[in-house]
């Protein structure tokens, strides 16, 4: 069992305060609402969620790939994470990965079919499973 830890504070009102987020493994991030959901350059809960999202996509389309005797030489996937105002709130509204891969000895739609398990099953899609999640898929062969 792995146990991973992430700590958050929060520094006044929401509009005009700031926070930061850090991890055990040295990950110290600053976040401010701007950066959140005016578009402001900077991180975010989201961003985060999208880097955690594509990393276990692409750990997962390889562990299925690898199991199935093809081995991959790269996969690169991007993770889009939708955060927008619904009703009186705000919500994750949509994920959209995109993945490509290289994997020697394969057709494209072999690819494609373990793309769309490891959407399914890679444990951040697991977690994520309130939220639609589209897939992208390109294959360089």
């Amino acid at each position: 069992m792995s146990v991973k830890s992430a700590h958050a504070v929060w520094n006044g009102s929401l509009k005009e305060g700031n926070g930061k987020l850090t991890t055990p493994s040295g990950l110290a991030l600053d976040y401010t609402w701007k950066d959140r959901a005016e578009g402001a350059p900077g991180t975010s809960p989201e961003e985060l969620i999208a880097a955690a999202h594509a990393g276990c996509f692409s750990m997962a389309l390889s562990l299925l790939l690898g199991l199935s005797g093809h081995k991959p030489t790269r996969i690169s996937t991007s993770a889009d994470v939708r955060f927008e105002q619904v009703g009186g709130g705000f919500s994750i509204t949509k994920i959209s990965l995109k993945t490509e891969g290289q994997v020697p000895g394969i057709t494209e739609a072999v690819f494609r079919e373990h793309a769309e398990k490891a959407k399914v099953g890679c444990p951040v899609s697991k977690a994520l499973a309130n939220v639609p999640i589209d897939l992208q898929v390109k294959f360089i062969g």
